[in-house]
């Protein structure tokens, strides 16, 4: 389990209540991902390298 600390919100979360917002979690082997909003619901994990496959497709796409 992450400390609280080891969140880090969406930078194109923007400001304020409201917005469409996720956080992240750095971890040795996983990344975890859950909604700002909801911070003690679910959260999802995925494997470090396929996180960063997803990033660059994401990246890669505009």
């Amino acid at each position: 389990m992450t400390t609280h600390e080891s969140w880090r919100k969406s930078s194109y979360s923007g400001s304020g209540d409201g917005n469409a917002c996720i956080e992240i979690a750095h971890h040795p082997t996983h990344i975890a991902v859950r909604d700002s909003k909801a911070p003690a619901r679910a959260t999802l994990s995925f494997p470090a390298a396929a996180f960063a496959g997803f990033l660059n497709a994401l990246k890669s796409s505009d």
